[in-house]
């Protein structure tokens, strides 16, 4: 681990190096879905989500799939599916563990995001499986996240970091494909082509197959 040699450790220590936040950004969260949050959730093709264990040992992981694939079953209460993976279930156990979630819905050619935080459950309810089918694959679960917290967060860091802005895209040459990152950190000793394979053949035919 690096020797830093100059932590905070207080509050006091970061809020000194800056302004008081603005009445904006003191009042904008709010405890449930609203129609701006609606519209946001209803258009948006990808999210984050973090969890946690008992440990405090933290998650992220992405979602996405078409533009409204999480449902919004009320006002505070949020269906997002679970679609064929990787199969480790890290945000599945945190849940079971802690039952917290924090997500960040992100939409197209926005520079802003909506943040929601809350508590989550996983769900075999038939209805609301049925609900997100796609290509007449029903997802064998869902997390229900009971809205605690739910704001936009301004879009600084989508403008810094020129998300949506292709031309500003750093080149990919000369990174590591997928599989021969996952070989090296394995230490799998079988054909990278093998595994190239593979993966191919799950972006092809294992978006929605379990």
């Amino acid at each position: 681990m690096y020797p830093a040699r100059d932590v905070l450790t207080t509050e006091d220590d970061f809020r000194s190096l800056h302004r008081d936040p603005h009445i904006s950004q003191t009042h904008k969260i709010i405890d449930h879905i609203d129609v701006h949050c609606r519209t946001w959730i209803e258009r948006s093709p990808f999210l984050v989500m973090a969890t946690y264990d008992a440990n405090g040992k933290v998650d992220v992981s992405p979602r996405g799939d078409p533009a409204g694939f999480v449902k919004i079953l009320d006002q505070k209460t949020l269906a997002i599916p679970d679609r064929p993976g990787n199969y480790r279930y890290d945000s599945f156990t945190n849940i079971l563990e802690t039952g917290r979630i924090g997500l960040v819905f992100f939409v197209s050619n926005r520079k802003e995001v909506v943040r929601v935080n809350g508590t989550a459950r996983i769900v075999r309810d038939e209805d609301i499986r049925n609900a997100m089918a796609i290509k007449d694959r029903v997802p064998h679960l869902a997390v229900l996240v009971d809205v605690e917290e739910a704001f936009y967060h301004c879009g600084k860091a989508i403008i810094r970091s020129g998300l949506w802005q292709p031309e500003q895209a750093v080149s990919v040459e000369g990174m590591a494909t997928y599989a021969e990152a996952v070989t090296d950190q394995a230490h799998l000793s079988g054909p990278v082509e093998e595994l190239e394979d593979r993966f191919a053949k799950n972006e092809e035919n294992r978006l929605y197959d379990h």
